[in-house]
């Protein structure tokens, strides 16, 4: 694999950042995951670097160097993150799970698979066009996507997420083929918040992502002002290998990397071994354990 990658995390006008982002990469595959810890619950910041931290440390696992099957790793790395959430909020007899946004991208083979819950975005960029983005998991997407009106709707409302205790929805996408020069970005909603999709396209096309990452999160820092939510981008350039005249910052080459070699920015902490090869009814389980809980709490 060849790529340029620049990531970028700015607090805003918020006390503290609960968003996160990072990449890892093994000889043949890389992962692109980004967070978004969600206000109005504990620990959000927490719940980003979990899901992280669990998804860093499963292809870390899985990737020898390949992955078996990139859907799904990214949907089991989804939930096996969101039951790392509960069980942080379960061991600590917290009243409300922390919560959390998550979208990750996967190269492999030279073709780009995806996942995401809630409402933070990846965006594909070819030739200056948009050639697609995920859809937010949220009532106000909802209500366009159904040609309802969304005048009075609050764009923050969503209706999943990471250590909810229900069941998180999620979508699994592609693969797209990548092409040279095409670019990805994950975002935070702090970017397309402020920022349009025309924005963001004309400043992927026009610019290496090393500039167009800092140019994007200045653009959404001044457009919102004191009111600025935490604003966080990774963006990656795709570089067909043997394609000579993209020597960019920020490049990464896997070619002479031995298969046994995972390099990451992604600090990634253990996994609860109890919780490595759980499977959905068990999650289930123990969701609804967590639900009587809250419940029992409640009605002291």
């Amino acid at each position: 694999m060849k790529f340029s990658v620049f990531q970028l995390s700015r607090v805003g006008g918020r006390e503290k950042n609960e968003d996160r982002m990072g990449y890892s990469y093994t000889r043949a595959a890389g992962l692109f995951v980004l967070a978004d810890g969600m206000g109005g619950h504990p620990d959000g910041e927490v719940a980003s670097q979990i899901a992280l931290q669990t998804m860093s440390a499963l292809f870390q696992r899985e990737a020898k160097p390949r992955l078996p099957n990139p859907a799904t790793f990214l949907a089991s790395g989804l939930m096996t993150a969101h039951h790392q959430i509960i069980r942080y909020a379960a061991e600590r007899g917290l009243l409300d799970t922390p919560r959390t946004t998550l979208v990750a991208g996967l190269v492999q083979s030279g073709e780009l698979h995806w996942m995401h819950c809630g409402d933070s975005r990846l965006y594909v960029v070819r030739d200056g066009e948009l050639l697609t983005r995920t859809r937010d998991h949220s009532y106000i997407e909802a209500q366009a996507k159904a040609g309802a009106s969304i005048e009075g709707v609050n764009r923050n409302v969503l209706f999943t997420c990471l250590g909810s205790t229900v069941r998180p929805m999620f979508d699994v996408a592609g693969p797209v083929r990548l092409a040279q020069g095409d670019k990805v970005l994950l975002c935070s909603d702090g970017l397309w918040g402020p920022v349009s999709d025309e924005q963001i396209v004309e400043k992927l096309s026009t610019l290496p992502v090393a500039d167009a990452v800092p140019a994007l999160v200045g653009m959404a820092l001044e457009t919102a002002g004191d009111q600025s939510d935490n604003v966080t981008v990774l963006a990656l350039e795709w570089e067909s290998p043997g394609v000579p005249g993209f020597e960019h910052s920020g490049q990464t080459e896997t070619e002479m990397m031995a298969d046994e070699v995972f390099a990451s920015t992604i600090q990634s902490g253990p996994l609860d071994p109890a919780l490595e090869d759980m499977d959905e009814d068990a999650i289930e389980r123990s969701i609804a354990e967590i639900n009587e809980a809250i419940q029992r709490s409640k009605n002291k």
